[in-house]
């Protein structure tokens, strides 16, 4: 059995993630959709609630299960005893960023790296993009799931209104 794990921070999930997750289980026989627990780094949502976005939006894909984690993905990747890391790349930037790591992780562990290029209509998408956009009024209903623009919208309205 083949076990993959694509890690990301996921904060808020979005479609372009989505799309990864989907494409790559069809290549695994099971991928674990994690996400990094350290609570030292500033987030929008805290890990429980990421996990919680996470999980409804991987409902509908059955090999694919969502997990938290702390530390070095090798070791979780070690403890799941997950064959590849997957990593979705929207363009040149992406590589050069997440190249250097998958060659040292490689090297730590021997777990070897699969990269997914996005699909093109996906490639602009980005966490950090989506919360900016909507953080100035801007519609980004089409580039997250319905729960997670539920759950995004209003976190910016309370943190506008220092809820």
């Amino acid at each position: 059995m083949t076990r993959a794990v694509c890690p990301g921070s996921f904060d808020p999930v979005t479609n372009g993630h989505l799309d990864i997750f989907g494409r790559a289980a069809a290549l695994f026989d099971e991928l674990i959709v994690a996400t990094g627990t350290n609570i030292s780094k500033s987030r929008l949502f805290d890990p429980d609630e990421r996990l919680e976005m996470l999980s409804e939006a991987c409902a509908d894909l059955p090999n694919v299960t969502v997990m938290g984690f702390d530390g070095l993905i090798v070791d979780f990747c070690r403890e799941v005893e997950a064959q590849a890391i997957v990593k979705g790349l929207r363009g040149g930037n992406d590589y050069e960023y997440e190249l250097p790591m998958a060659q040292m992780n490689a090297h730590l562990t021997g777990v070897e790296t699969v990269f997914v290029p996005t699909t093109a209509s996906l490639g602009y998408v980005s966490s950090s993009l989506v919360k900016e956009v909507a953080s100035l009024g801007g519609d980004v209903s089409g580039l997250v799931p319905a729960s997670v623009h539920d759950r995004l919208t209003r976190r910016i309205g309370e943190r506008r209104t220092g809820a």
